[in-house]
């Protein structure tokens, strides 16, 4: 068998080839369960890591207790706001429930002024008899919809505390070891792949920072308008409705369904010129400076036409859950590279992490 495998150079490596196949493969089956943890972990550590480096430099510290320091801000900024926002939503969603019940039971008709608009009207109407005659079905039914729908989105992400904590543990040792596992990558991909992988993993960096950037500050340019709009038009907590849309707007064309359901409860209220105000508000405001933001940011800054962008966003949610809002892009992104260089164009320099001492 040896001389076999000595005069067949390519049974060799096709043996070689197989026993590293299986291993992928069974590593793959072992990691299934965290892989989205350490994306997570990936993206926010490669995002975060120019303000990693300043707090490093900062502090004088060791490698460690920079990456720990760092992690526990990580931590703060997304389980603060995230108990935050549980404790109001557990209080103000009771209160609602209230106010709907009693409304509807004291108003089983919307105003006339609203059962003439046409198609509107009658769609309304239609949907308060539904809700007046047996209100805690039809809400329960809406809710467990919009529960549901918002896990197919969510998907695994953030559905536990262990997920988090896996991500930001997995985000501790990005920040501590970052610089020699990015160093790793590039050497493997680059026997593998060879010279254009510099461009490859460029692509990656930008457009990974442009999706993130892009999206982030969208929706706090819509969250922040559209509490604007819901304080103008009277609404109770108005912040808190604010900080809903900014995490709705997360996803493409989610934030409507914030500022025209609370506009179209307005209508429903009697409220005419305040309903028609934040509905006109949100769809020439808060759902404009997303299509204003969006492109500026991921579109010019990776070079990549903003409607590839979008497919590889919303493509990306359907395939992978919320982590595909930057695992779409990304994947485009290395598309795009590889068609350039097909057509001769030059690929960006790639931009080395700075080094940590």
């Amino acid at each position: 068998m040896l001389e076999e495998l000595q005069s067949a150079p390519w049974l060799r490596r096709l043996i070689i080839a197989l026993v590293i196949g299986g291993l992928l493969l069974l590593s793959y089956i072992v990691l299934r369960p965290f892989l989205v943890p350490v994306i997570w972990a990936l993206i926010l550590a490669y995002v975060t890591w120019p303000l990693y480096l300043k707090l490093h430099k900062a502090m004088r510290a060791p490698v460690t207790v920079s990456a720990l320091t760092m992690t526990l801000l990580l931590t703060i900024a997304f389980v603060v706001p995230v108990v935050w926002l549980t404790i109001l939503l557990r209080h103000e969603a009771a209160g609602a429930y209230d106010v709907v019940i009693s409304y509807l039971a004291r108003h089983p008709h919307l105003p006339p002024s609203i059962q003439n608009i046409p198609l509107l009207g009658d769609w309304l109407q239609d949907l308060l008899q539904r809700m007046g005659s047996d209100p805690k079905t039809e809400i329960g039914r809406w809710t467990d919809q919009s529960l549901g729908e918002i896990r197919t989105v969510i998907g695994g992400v953030g559905r536990n505390l262990a997920k988090i904590f896996f991500s930001l543990l997995t985000a501790f040792f990005v920040y501590r070891n970052g610089e020699q596992l990015a160093q790793q990558v590039r050497e493997v991909l680059e026997r593998i792949v060879g010279e254009r992988i510099h461009g490859y993993i460029s692509a990656i960096g930008d457009t990974t920072s442009a999706v993130v950037y892009g999206i982030v500050l969208a929706a706090l340019a819509q969250g922040v308008l559209a509490g604007l709009g819901y304080w103008v038009a009277g609404l109770k907590a108005p912040v808190l409705l604010g900080a809903i849309t900014t995490i709705v707007a997360l996803i493409p064309f989610g934030a409507p369904l914030v500022w025209a359901s609370a506009g179209i409860w307005l209508l429903i209220t009697d409220r005419t010129g305040a309903g028609i105000g934040l509905l006109l508000w949100g769809a020439l405001a808060v759902s404009w400076i997303d299509n204003l933001i969006r492109p500026l940011v991921i579109s010019n800054a990776t070079r990549i036409p903003f409607l590839l962008v979008m497919f590889g966003v919303l493509g990306g949610i359907a395939a992978f859950g919320l982590v595909g809002l930057f695992i779409g892009p990304v994947i485009l992104a290395v598309l795009m590279a590889v068609w350039r260089e097909w057509l001769g164009f030059p690929h960006p320099q790639i931009q080395v992490p700075a080094r940590v001492k």
